[in-house]
């Protein structure tokens, strides 16, 4: 096995100093981030691209519009205009669970439709 796999005291110490380091640096650019939007509010407006060129430096702010229909609103309101073409249906899983629970479908029968995603995360603290 390669030595420089092993976790080491100082390994763990020095990913706990690097997490506090980078909490601080998150949050002062998120200070940042903020007057910089701020400032665009009131040059450019609210919600509108802008740029702003100052010595050797070009801050440009970009918007992006990102609109998603509310669901139940939605399918009630297309159901309500005799559009059920335009509502898509999709698997309703607590009810999925609910009849594997019961014993009403079988595990192996939705075998093929499920996918699964692992995220891995490391926590360490000091104590």
């Amino acid at each position: 096995m390669d030595t420089e796999n092993f976790i080491t005291g100082d390994k763990l110490e020095r990913y706990v100093e690097l997490c506090q380091r980078k909490k601080e640096i998150e949050d002062e650019l998120e200070v940042l981030k903020q007057s910089f939007n701020e400032y665009c509010d009131q040059a450019f407006g609210r919600n509108e691209k802008g740029e702003v060129a100052l010595q050797a430096f070009k801050l440009q702010r970009q918007i992006r519009k990102i609109e998603k229909y509310d669901c139940d609103k939605t399918v009630k309101r297309l159901e309500e205009l005799n559009q059920p073409h335009l509502i898509q249906k999709s698997p309703n899983e607590k009810k999925i669970k609910s009849a594997l629970d019961l014993e009403i479908l079988d595990e192996k029968d939705l075998a093929d439709c499920k996918t699964t995603n692992y995220t891995k995360a490391i926590y360490v603290k000091q104590v």
